[in-house]
């Protein structure tokens, strides 16, 4: 068996290999094809698809997962993409468990379906990967003259080509993989599908009545599902955030380095102590229209550049030195006058005394700006100006967006991997073998020998073979269960020993107290059987089929010799009179029934309530077996069916041996006679429905009359 299951998984590896190697083939050539031929689709899918409808959600995910990483090394921008890739894998995959690839009806929801993943929620993430703004619509033509038609605005234009564009490629992929699946033979599929059980196969019976059971709270499965998906989301949005933090805190860093690598050219640009003839003359004086002309090079030499400036600091507020015009915005005139901004009243002391200060940012009149002031000292070390640049920083928060949104893309990828990784190993390595083993163990049945070697068989098939703690409860309980059948085998064994001695010392009992009214054990071992005889024609018949349980009528035929053990304490000379009872003598000789009762009840008292079942029917035999139906009988003059059943029975079968039996005082009669006189008694004497179960069973009656017991 070991050799079959090494084997099993060594081909279910190699057919998982091929699989996805064939399904990345697919891929590749796909997206080639459409790069050849300028084709406005991608047809990146189709392996990736095919392999979940033919192997599972695992091959699925690892193609899909595949092709985006080797697509993505000529072009980065792809990989973001996996994580559709490995939507998609899912659904095929969810969608062959659900038969849809077979009905051709079905086959337009697949196509919506793969549309909405890469059309919808592709172009969502197109434009957060682009920080929140396709760019030119042109880039997409389709979408650049949908653009044009006035109808919908960019981010719409771009979504609705997308949209047109997949539901084109997504069909076109659809209808490849139904078709290959209805090409390519079931037995061949078969080997292709990637079960990953770690023990025997089961019947879908079985794999049903598994299915059913409930848990009292929570099962197993959704506890792995939201353990590994809480653990997941919660290393990501940690990570995420550090890497947002790190990355903001680095691009705010960058722009500074930028903006003091700017204040050092516009502190070269101009004469340090000229700064009050700057500020008289303007563009009169010399140098300054060069001086400004450098500024405004440098505002033009990047976007982020904002604005580049030179101002004196007074008391009062700011005067211009330097502020050369922009597109947007005129600059200062020369000693014109512009007021602090708030973020730097809290620097105005230092600003005044001319000491350097940290950059600033501000998110006021002119959007998120970073601010670099740096000191210009003359020539005698006095500060006579500040040089400033303002870095425009809303393409920091653009960038960050767009880095979330790559970071927040790959995770989706690994984390639909990760998590359906999980639940399948918790499926098949943890969740599968408990409940296949719980199953198993609470159907099994150990009254026959059969049902126990069966129930050992059964655990045994299981063959799990996860290879761990669980594989080693598995082998626990196969132990156990082999051990607890030998045990059950031992116990009954001993039972039915026990069982044999206890009839046979009742028996020998009974014999003891029978020879002493000089009769044979024959009686007590014929009353017995019609004892049974009875029971089982009233079974047949069903006639009080509530109480005659097989435990109950076995109680009543073992128990069943006992019914005289009272006349023990009867004298041998009222036992064997050869004539007629006084009525004194007769008043004795009915206190055998009370007698046995007490003698039996103090059986029973040295035993537990679960174990006197037997002796409890006895004690109703000794005490009632000479009760009437018609209430006439003694020692209580109970009447119909307060009459225990046991006794009612016992009434019977004492009569008719009785009469049939020879005795000192009077011969037996005959069957004819003695069956006449039972009848004669149905409804006074007898219980009418015993009555007539007995003479039903006449020919059974007959034959343990004419037996001898020896």
């Amino acid at each position: 068996m070991e050799h079959r299951a090494t084997k099993r998984t060594h081909n279910s590896r190699i057919y998982l290999i091929l699989l996805c190697a064939v399904g990345l083939l697919i891929n590749y050539i796909g997206v080639h094809v459409c790069r050849l031929f300028n084709l406005p689709l991608y047809l990146d899918n189709i392996g990736s698809a095919l392999a979940a409808a033919l192997g599972g959600y695992i091959p699925g995910i690892i193609v899909g997962f595949l092709t985006n990483l080797v697509n993505g090394i000529g072009d980065v921008e792809t990989t973001y993409y996996g994580s559709l890739t490995v939507m998609i894998a899912v659904s095929s995959a969810y969608f062959m468990q659900k038969g849809y690839y077979e009905k051709p009806s079905r086959l337009p929801i697949i196509v919506l379906t793969f549309a909405f993943i890469g059309g919808v929620i592709g172009s969502v993430l197109t434009w957060m990967l682009n920080g929140f703004g396709f760019g030119d619509v042109a880039a997409s033509p389709l979408a650049h003259r949908i653009y044009e038609a006035g109808v919908l605005n960019v981010f719409w234009s771009q979504m609705a080509a997308d949209i047109a564009v997949d539901l084109a490629d997504k069909t076109i992929t659809v209808l490849i993989v139904a078709l290959a699946l209805r090409l390519i033979p079931e037995s061949v599929q078969e080997n292709f599908f990637f079960y990953g059980l770690q023990q025997a196969p089961l019947s879908e019976k079985v794999q049903a009545e598994i299915d059913k059971k409930v848990s009292r709270r929570m099962s197993l499965r959704p506890k792995i599902i939201l353990l590994v998906a809480v653990a997941t989301l919660f290393t990501a949005v940690a990570v995420t955030g550090i890497s947002f933090v790190h990355f903001r805190q680095a691009s705010i860093e960058e722009q500074t380095d930028l903006a003091e690598g700017v204040v050092r050219v516009i502190k070269d640009s101009f004469d340090h102590d000229r700064v009050e003839e700057y500020m008289t003359l303007g563009e009169a004086a010399e140098g300054y229209l060069e001086s400004e002309a450098i500024l405004s090079h440098l505002m033009q030499s990047t976007p982020n550049i904002e604005y580049c400036y030179v101002y004196q600091i007074r008391e009062d507020g700011c005067y211009v030195v330097f502020d050369p015009d922009t597109e947007d915005t005129p600059g200062g005139d020369p000693g014109a006058f512009q007021e602090f901004d708030d973020a730097f009243m809290k620097y105005k002391a230092d600003l005044l005394a001319g000491k350097p200060i940290p950059a600033v940012t501000s998110n006021e009149t002119y959007g998120w700006l970073l601010t670099v002031y740096s000191p210009v000292y003359d020539s005698s070390g006095v500060c006579q100006c500040y040089a400033a640049v303002d870095i425009n920083m809303n393409h920091i928060a653009a960038n960050g967006y767009q880095f979330l949104a790559r970071v927040i893309s790959l995770f989706l990828g690994f984390f639909v991997m990760i998590l359906t990784i999980a639940i399948w190993l918790a499926e098949y390595n943890v969740i599968l073998p408990i409940n296949t083993m719980a199953y198993t163990t609470g159907t099994f049945a150990f009254d026959t020998e059969g049902a126990r070697a069966e129930a050992v068989e059964r655990m045994e098939q299981l063959d799990i073979r996860t290879g761990d703690e669980i594989e080693n409860l598995y082998r626990a309980v196969v132990q156990t269960t082999e051990d607890m059948v030998r045990y059950i085998a031992h116990v009954q064994r001993q039972n039915a020993v026990i069982g044999k001695l206890q009839n046979g010392l009742i028996l020998v009992l009974a014999d003891m107290v029978e020879s002493r009214d000089q009769c044979t054990g024959d009686h007590v071992r014929k009353t017995a059987a019609y004892a049974r005889i009875i029971m089982e024609e009233l079974k047949r018949e069903g006639v009080y089929a509530d109480q005659l349980t097989d435990a109950y009528m076995d109680d009543v035929e073992n128990s069943a010799p006992l019914h005289d053990v009272g006349k023990i304490q009867v004298p041998d000379a009222i036992l064997n009179k050869p004539g007629k009872l006084t009525d004194a003598e007769f008043e004795q000789m009915k206190q055998h029934t009370t007698a046995g009762s007490e003698i039996i009840s103090r059986a029973m008292a040295m035993v537990s309530e679960d174990d006197s079942g037997y002796l409890r029917e006895a004690r109703n035999l000794a005490h009632y077996h000479h009760e009437k139906w018609n209430g006439k009988g003694y020692p209580c003059g109970l009447a119909g069916e307060d009459i225990p059943l046991s006794a009612r029975i016992m009434a019977v079968a004492d009569v008719f041996d009785a009469l049939v039996s020879r005795r000192s005082y009077k011969e037996g009669f005959p069957f004819e006679k003695a069956m006449a006189i039972i009848e004669e008694g149905r409804g006074n004497h007898f219980d009418p429905a015993i009555v007539d179960a007995f003479v039903n069973a006449s020919d059974e009656v007959r034959r343990v009359m004419q037996k001898r017991f020896g």
